[in-house]
């Protein structure tokens, strides 16, 4: 399972499994030497049943395969590629050289483009995925029911002991219980904290069919629809032109019951949904998603960004988001023009063609001594990639390789393009 030279993230796993089996079977060690509140039948099948369904879960998360992009995959929804304003934002990975199906997002550490990528779990090492979402969340379920169920034993003999504080120690517990039963609450409290504001997290999210990556996106389009209403629904992009800046529905919300259905792999049987040993989705899934058409056909998600827009070329005939440029004045005309031409300037040296560089680099340099007083920046750049959320999460936190999410336009080979064109025009 583990590549390349020894990390700190390769004990996860192990770590995860020794605290399983500490809760479980310890547990069990203490309530039956713990004789004032002695070991129920009901209680020993409960806690290893459960025990049994958090393994599993566990070890489907950990072990399924995240899934991947097949390099010739295309668009079903011909009809939408054909929309100018779509086609011209198809997305291309440079490193898997393949187009990007919606939701799909490249993995720095499985170094692929994942399926419905919803983040990297450092406690799994493995992307939680269209494919194994449904493992995790009942992971997760089952975590949460059963340390819960664990805690209230733990607080049942604790609570006989501190009603028993007044009676001589021999006829208590021993010092060495005391103390283990104390380690128990301690470890079992937090861990079950955690998971529980966890399980929240992803329950919301699958109420409403996103992803922890499209809620940051969401949060994203938000904050620049904040921006544009103080430029007139207008933001710079590259190149001198602008981009219109509109708000947009998220398109996979398709109401609780489909968002459900969908995160679950598909199925309405709701017993399948925390059967440990349920099928997962079947794989030639996770790669075209039921939308609500609140939008137009010939708008695409994530919504259009300053920092996404590909570098204008002479050849260009505008898309669905940029706009003819109006100027004001001929002064406002001119700035235009020589913020183009230095853009190109600086992207040509001794006649070869560079790259755009990151926007934090671009903006750091432009406005060095400019001061943004707008709350939304938090102290970053105006770029995506710098730009944090509320919590102060970058892509980057979720395990996405922003170099690829970012800055590969004007990466689609021109042979790929022409291909496209002629499979479109059969």
């Amino acid at each position: 399972m583990f590549q390349g030279p020894f990390s700190i993230s390769q004990l996860a796993i192990p770590a995860v499994w020794v605290l399983i089996s500490f809760l479980s079977f310890t547990s069990q060690y203490f309530f039956v030497n713990f004789e004032a509140v002695s070991l129920r039948e009901n209680e020993l099948w409960a806690i290893n049943t459960l025990a049994t369904c958090i393994g599993i879960c566990y070890y489907r998360s950990c072990t399924v395969d995240p899934g991947h992009v097949p390099k010739d995959w295309k668009s079903l929804d011909h009809k939408q590629v054909e929309v100018e304003g779509v086609s011209g934002r198809q997305r291309w990975c440079r490193k898997c050289e393949a187009f990007k199906p919606p939701r799909a997002h490249h993995c720095r550490t499985c170094g692929r483009c994942i399926p419905k990528m919803d983040h990297h779990c450092p406690w799994t090492t493995n992307c939680v995925s269209h494919f194994t979402f449904p493992h995790f969340i009942r992971f997760l379920f089952y975590a949460v029911v059963g340390m819960s169920y664990l805690e209230s034993l733990l607080f049942e003999r604790a609570s006989t002991i501190w009603a028993s504080r007044h009676l001589p120690s021999y006829l208590g517990p021993s010092l060495g219980q005391m103390a283990h039963l104390f380690i128990l609450l301690v470890v079992n409290s937090l861990t079950v904290f955690a998971l529980f504001i966890l399980l929240v997290r992803n329950l919301w999210s699958l109420g409403g069919n996103t992803t922890t990556i499209e809620s940051w996106e969401i949060e994203r389009h938000k904050t620049l629809l904040r921006r544009a209403r103080h430029f007139g629904g207008y933001l710079d992009a590259p190149g001198g032109v602008k981009i219109h800046i509109r708000k947009q529905e998220f398109p996979y919300d398709i109401g609780i019951w489909g968002n459900i259905k969908a995160g679950m792999g598909g199925s309405a049987n709701v017993l399948s949904w925390f059967w440990p040993f349920a099928a997962t989705p079947g794989r030639e899934s996770g790669l075209d998603f039921e939308i609500n058409d609140f939008e137009g056909p010939n708008v695409t998600w994530p919504p259009p960004d300053p920092d996404r827009i590909p570098l204008p070329t002479p050849t260009d005939r505008g898309n669905a988001f940029t706009v003819p440029q109006v100027y004001s004045s001929a002064h406002e005309e001119i700035e235009a023009f020589n913020r183009r031409r230095d853009e190109n300037l600086k992207r040509v040296r001794h006649g070869v063609v560079q790259r755009r560089k990151r926007f934090h680099e671009r903006f750091d340099s432009d406005t060095r001594d400019k001061s943004d007083s707008e709350p939304d920046n938090q102290g970053d750049s105006d770029g995506e990639e710098a730009w944090r959320n509320s919590e102060g999460e970058r892509l980057h936190d979720f395990g996405v390789d922003e170099e690829i999410e970012f800055y590969d336009e004007e990466d689609i080979p021109l042979a790929v393009l022409m291909q496209r064109r002629r499979q479109r025009r059969q």
